[in-house]
């Protein structure tokens, strides 16, 4: 099974095993990483926001029109920002590196 780790706002690093076809979005909240996802995975929101390592940015699929129209309305936006409902975990992506942002904007709440 691939493997992401995800770097907490403290800095903390946690390394989870998963299934290949599941988003970052579900990983994170089936191993209880502190992302939001209050649109549940419908692309109808930023707060699954996360910050793609520069490394592994250009292997992920070009982001779609709608997912950049929701990264507008991030907070703390980067050049590697991506939504973590639209990054799905695949063998290629073995290894992917993903830090959390300082904050999110909810606007659905």
């Amino acid at each position: 099974m691939p493997r992401v780790t995800f770097i907490g706002k403290d800095g903390t690093a946690q390394d989870i095993e998963a299934p290949a076809g599941l988003s970052l979005l579900e990983i994170a909240h089936q191993n209880d990483i502190d992302i939001e996802g209050a649109c549940e995975g419908s692309l109808a929101c930023s707060t699954c926001h996360v910050i793609i390592d520069p490394a592994w940015y250009a292997r992920l699929k070009t982001p779609t029109e709608d997912e950049e129209d929701m990264l507008d309305l991030a907070f703390g936006l980067t050049k590697t920002s991506r939504l973590g409902c639209q990054i799905i975990l695949s063998d290629e992506l073995d290894g992917l590196t993903v830090r959390l942002p300082d904050e999110v904007h909810n606007m659905m709440g």
